[in-house]
């Protein structure tokens, strides 16, 4: 199978659907709009299909860097394309990242990060988050 690794940003509906595909929560495709426009740097994997794969950073440019949205289609995993997703969003950070900035994620898969050299923030610190609910009247 032949894929592209391209440094581009995928369309709200191609993001929307590859995060379901990959059994990631659902985005409305107006948030996925604003998310995705607000992105630091998006990776997109593709072959002649489509959107197979993709990683994003958010966060504020220098301090602080998140990684987010790493999914790959089911239909393609095992073939190293995190990895590969991974090893652009780590390169992007180097030449963006100051030193001491702090790079952070949410593993579902906390052995494929720790692989690439994450660590667990326990006992020192510990992560957390808090998901908001917009209240339906």
């Amino acid at each position: 199978m032949n894929y592209e690794v391209l440094e581009q940003t995928p369309s709200s509906e191609e993001y929307c659907q590859l995060r379901l595909d990959a059994g990631l929560s659902a985005k409305s495709l107006e948030a996925a709009h604003v998310g995705l426009s607000n992105s630091l740097y998006t990776v997109c994997v593709r072959d002649s299909n489509g959107l197979v794969g993709m990683g994003r950073v958010i966060g504020d440019g220098a301090c602080f860097f998140q990684i987010v949205d790493i999914a790959v289609n089911p239909n393609h995993q095992g073939l190293g394309l995190g990895k590969t997703i991974m090893e652009k969003i780590e390169s992007y950070l180097e030449k963006a990242a100051n030193d001491g900035s702090y790079v952070s994620l949410i593993a579902d898969k906390p052995e494929f990060y720790e692989k690439l050299g994450f660590n667990y923030t326990a006992p020192e610190a510990y992560g957390m988050y808090k998901r908001l609910r917009k209240s339906r009247l």
